[in-house]
């Protein structure tokens, strides 16, 4: 019964995040010449961690790698945008806890993270 709710709280967040992001989208298209993930507009740098989402609610869930490898693609050529969309009203809207997303660097072992540094109120790990 529990492994079903959480399946289904996936499939909610999956299916708010696509909402969220196709709305979205539009707006930040017009905004998306700069800013903390470059040319990409935050929709689409938030899409593209989909495979995140069963990570960002659990600290203890195992991270799928092709979460890892997405973070890590976004941390070596836009560091500073895994907190801009960690921090945005999207991931907000969505109920991702930053507390909890913020550690997914450590969690994938991603050698090259931003170790120290803050995102917002959150210190990454």
């Amino acid at each position: 019964m529990m492994m079903r709710d959480m399946k289904g709280r996936v499939l909610f967040l999956v299916a708010l995040l696509m909402f969220l992001l196709a709305s979205e989208v539009l707006i930040l298209e017009a905004e998306g010449a700069g800013g903390e993930c470059g040319k990409t507009p935050i929709g689409s740098a938030a899409a593209s961690l989909s495979p995140c989402l069963g990570a960002v609610s659990n600290v203890k869930a195992k991270v799928p790698l092709a979460c890892c490898a997405r973070v890590g693609a976004l941390l070596k050529t836009a560091p500073r945008c895994l907190c801009a969309v960690l921090l945005s009203p999207l991931a907000k809207q969505a109920k991702i806890n930053p507390a909890t997303a913020i550690t997914i660097p450590k969690r994938c072992n991603i050698r090259n993270r931003p170790a120290g540094k803050k995102c917002g109120r959150y210190t990454l790990p």
